[in-house]
């Protein structure tokens, strides 16, 4: 397929994540759901680190068989959606599944929270049929150098509060991974993987909103404490101008300078 343009009209799932969400991160997640419409994944179908089920019940109209994840809570979260007709918890690594078992399988803003990622690309490969898709979206290599803070503390000459500044926010974005394709692709054939197709989106402004978003949406943290919530009034009359001030960031497409990267990937024989 060929990379897909920036939409023309309001990105459809700007709302929908952004009434469950923190702003940045439903901003990331409307342009990244949109991606998935270009796709046909066949069953079974395997989500790689399902988290809440959030994202999953606002992208897919079908079922999904099976989500995985290590962490309870977000798996009882989950299972309130009602789409995954099973749910484990487990760690990427090892897995409960039988060899060549799903149709395909996703993973989205998952693999690079991962440190050990290679077991986690195999294990894949292997509970994974011939020839079975394997969509997967991660920040890349040009991440760490599009800060807005960081960038603008080079300018002024604070070259060490810059990369401490990188460091910090690497760290409260739980990033361990952020490689370049061609890396990917040599993960990605150790695992039995092809890769058929990549491009790049996110590009520099649409970062700079997400980065902001971290401090911007510090009451969301607050709600989310309180009320179990990332968003206390989640209408129209309440996230008007903000989904106002974002939607130009999401409209998605390729870009080749974007900071993320979205990877199609297929399982060899």
């Amino acid at each position: 397929m060929g990379h897909p343009a920036p939409r023309t009209d309001t990105n459809p799932y700007l709302w929908s994540q952004l009434r469950d969400l923190p702003y940045f991160r439903a901003l990331l997640r409307a342009v990244e759901a949109d991606f998935y419409r270009h796709f046909e994944l066949a069953g079974p179908i395997l989500d790689v680190g399902c988290g809440d089920g959030q994202f999953a019940s606002v992208v897919f109209k079908q079922a999904i068989d099976v989500g995985f994840d290590p962490f309870l809570p977000s798996l009882r979260e989950a299972k309130t959606y009602g789409l995954y007709r099973g749910l484990a918890q487990s760690l990427g690594e090892r897995t409960p599944f039988p060899d060549a078992h799903f149709g395909s399988a996703f993973s989205n803003s998952v693999l690079e929270h991962i440190p050990g990622l290679q077991a986690v690309l195999n294990e894949t490969g292997r509970v994974l049929q011939s020839g079975a898709l394997f969509l997967f979206c991660v920040p890349n290599h040009r991440w760490p150098g599009n800060l807005s803070i960081s960038n603008f503390l080079k300018r002024i000459g604070l070259q060490g509060f810059a990369r401490a500044y990188v460091r910090f926010f690497t760290r409260i974005s739980r990033h361990v991974n952020m490689l370049s394709p061609k890396e990917w692709e040599e993960r990605l054939k150790t695992a039995g993987f092809a890769l058929e197709d990549h491009w790049h989106y996110f590009p520099q402004a649409a970062l700079h909103a997400l980065e902001w978003g971290h401090y911007f949406g510090l009451p969301s943290w607050v709600a989310r404490g309180l009320t179990r919530r990332w968003v206390i009034a989640p209408y129209r009359w309440n996230l008007a101008l903000t989904e106002r001030l974002i939607r130009k960031h999401a409209s998605g497409g390729a870009a080749p300078n974007g900071t993320y990267t979205w990877f199609v990937a297929r399982k060899l024989n």
